[in-house]
C-alpha cells in the first residue's frame, strides 16, 4: 500500500494505519492505548510506525 495512503491513516485514523503496517499485536494494542487517552500521542505514535516501517 502507498506510503501516502499509510501517513494519511496516520492523522485521520491512527490504530488502522498501526494494524495496516505492524499487524495485530504489541504495537496495535499501545496505538489503540493512546489513541483513547487522546488522538495527539496515538497519531505521533502511528506516523512513527509507519515512517519506521518504510
Amino acid at each position: 500500500m502507498s506510503n501516502l495512503v499509510r501517513i494519511l491513516l496516520a492523522i485521520f485514523l491512527p490504530p488502522l494505519a498501526v494494524l495496516m503496517t505492524a499487524g495485530i499485536g504489541l504495537q496495535f494494542l499501545l496505538n489503540i492505548l493512546l489513541t483513547i487517552l487522546g488522538i495527539v500521542p496515538g497519531m505521533i505514535h502511528a506516523l512513527w510506525i509507519v515512517m519506521r516501517d518504510r
